[in-house]
């Protein structure tokens, strides 16, 4: 059996998606992050296909997406007052929060924990299906696991082909943000950033008036630390290649990138550089005077050098706060944080 492909603009498309996620099988969803792989948050059979589906480890919990803020406290208890001051300022859109799950929410779902990470998403047909699926949907990103995320539907068809690995994908077009959604944790004494996202830092400290960062945000966390949200300990959104990121001025990483250059390298890069980086096979995958281009193309231009002559990537990774902060994040995890100052190796 093929996997069918439902259009987002089909008014048709959230029945038919919910009838295959009643019954246990899995749906690509696209969201304003990336796509999901989705299945029943409630269904424990379901979940493990998705786990089956990505190879991805089972000690790694799952986000559940769910329609509306209302539908809170069907999932979570003793939920604080800020869930509702984040509910109400970001959602839908690209932020989780981390709470207390009900036990209505099987372990697998959450790893384990006694907590469970969940949003709603802004993609309107995505809302749509989880209203009609009656359920909430457990969905990671739909790349297969460690690879660099799905932002678009061919990228999904890409990772799992045609045969029917899983059952369904709504198209939906390019995703607008294009990394995964911020991950703030409310279940401590104070709230704790997690992941960041499309939600930057300072749009949480301002509603929430402080805001602790999590060590897995900036380097690299033994595998055998429990997490309470995804993507905070393997080696993540990384294509085959080795990628390393080279800091400075661009100047400086040019002539670091020309020294060191061998064949099978190539480099990812900012528009602006690419004359720079000319004679280095580079790709760019935004502009660096327009952060919210890196965010969108980033995965996109991973997803392009995952090819097999490609041994080594130097990247090249923005600076700064907001989004910016997003797409350092996702790059330094796809390098196991690996950094070269080129400065320094003047």
């Amino acid at each position: 059996m093929k996997t069918v492909i439902f259009r987002a603009d089909d008014p048709q498309t959230p029945k038919k998606a919910a009838e295959i996620i009643r019954a246990g099988g899995l749906v690509a969803i696209p969201t304003e992050t990336v796509y999901g792989l989705g299945a029943n948050a409630m269904d424990e059979a379901a979940v493990a296909k998705i786990f089956q589906a990505k190879g991805r480890p089972q000690d790694n919990p799952l986000i559940i997406h769910i329609s509306c803020a209302d539908e809170l406290e069907r999932y979570c208890h003793d939920i604080p007052q800020s869930a509702y001051l984040l509910a109400e300022r970001f959602w839908p859109g690209p932020l989780t929060m981390v709470l207390p799950v009900r036990d209505c929410i099987p372990k697998s779902t959450v790893s384990g924990n006694d907590t469970v990470a969940v949003r709603c998403p802004k993609t309107a047909v995505t809302r749509a299906l989880i209203a009609e699926a009656g359920v909430p949907i457990a969905a990671p990103s739909a790349n297969l696991s460690g690879k660099p995320s799905t932002t678009t539907a061919e990228h999904v068809l890409n990772d799992y082909g045609e045969d029917g690995l899983i059952d369904a994908i709504i198209d939906g077009g390019p995703s607008a943000v294009g990394v995964e959604s911020t991950i703030v944790d409310l279940t401590g004494v104070r709230p704790r950033l997690l992941r960041p996202g499309g939600v930057t830092p300072e749009e949480l400290k301002a509603l929430l008036g402080e805001l602790e960062i999590d060590r897995a945000i900036f380097s690299q966390i033994s595998n055998d630390t429990v997490v309470r949200a995804p993507g905070m300990k393997y080696k993540h959104y990384a294509p085959s290649a080795e990628v390393y990121i080279v800091t400075g001025s661009g100047e400086a990483a040019a002539a670091y990138v020309r020294r060191h250059y061998e064949q099978g390298d190539a480099v990812l890069c900012f528009e602006e550089e690419l004359p720079l980086f000319a004679d280095c096979n580079p790709t760019a995958y935004g502009r660096r005077a327009d952060v919210n281009t890196l965010s969108a193309g980033l995965f996109a231009a991973l997803r392009s050098l995952d090819r097999p002559e490609i041994k080594r990537i130097y990247a090249r990774c923005p600076e700064g706060g907001g989004v910016a902060y997003a797409v350092g994040n996702r790059l330094k995890k796809a390098a196991a944080f690996r950094c070269i100052d080129a400065e320094a190796e003047l």
